[in-house]
């Protein structure tokens, strides 16, 4: 079964960590809600979520994919936290999956994993993913970095994310049980 961890601080947008964690779940992937400690994370909106483990416990070679959320706090806290650059660099290193939405993929350009890539952004944040290219599109995939725009677009952001785990046949199974349109 793949292994996903998507990490969580404190301001972090719900719809964008929940949608993803419920697609990759529906599809039949490990998902491990990872916090900055093992205290509950509250959203941008104080919703709280009970982490199931800390970034602290994340191994690299145990994971298939590492997912950021947006929301700009939660961003700005899992930019400033090295121990979230160390995990990131190592799964780009090891040529491993990385997604981040909304304000997020600017965590990914300060950590050096966009340099020459094609991602998107949350349109507001185009220059902070340099040196990127920006692509105006909902969800942008170059090579293993996955990025999509903001809340709007993280079903679809999910179902990418599922289909590059478990493939597209897997991902347009769930959208259809989901009444999402992917094709």
């Amino acid at each position: 079964m793949k292994k996903v961890a998507i990490l969580l601080a404190d301001g972090f947008e719900e719809v964008e960590a929940i949608a993803v964690i419920d697609v990759l779940r529906r599809g039949g992937v490990q998902v491990l809600i990872a916090g900055l400690s093992k205290d509950p994370v509250s959203s941008a909106r104080q919703v709280r979520v009970l982490p199931d483990v800390s970034v602290d416990q994340l191994n690299p070679e145990e994971l298939d994919m590492v997912v950021l959320p947006g929301g700009t706090e939660g961003v700005e806290k899992l930019k400033a936290d090295p121990r979230v650059e160390k995990l990131i660099q190592a799964m780009y290193q090891k040529r491993k999956l990385v997604g981040a939405i909304c304000a997020a993929p600017t965590a990914l350009a300060k950590f050096g994993v966009l340099e020459g890539k094609k991602a998107t952004v949350y349109p507001s944040l185009v220059e902070q993913i340099k040196p990127a290219t920006f692509v105006n599109e909902k969800v942008v995939e170059d090579d293993n970095v996955v990025t999509s725009q903001g809340p709007g677009t993280a079903l679809l952001f999910g179902l990418k994310l599922l289909e590059k785990l478990e493939g597209r046949e897997k991902a347009v199974e769930v959208a259809k049980r989901m009444l999402v349109d992917y094709t």
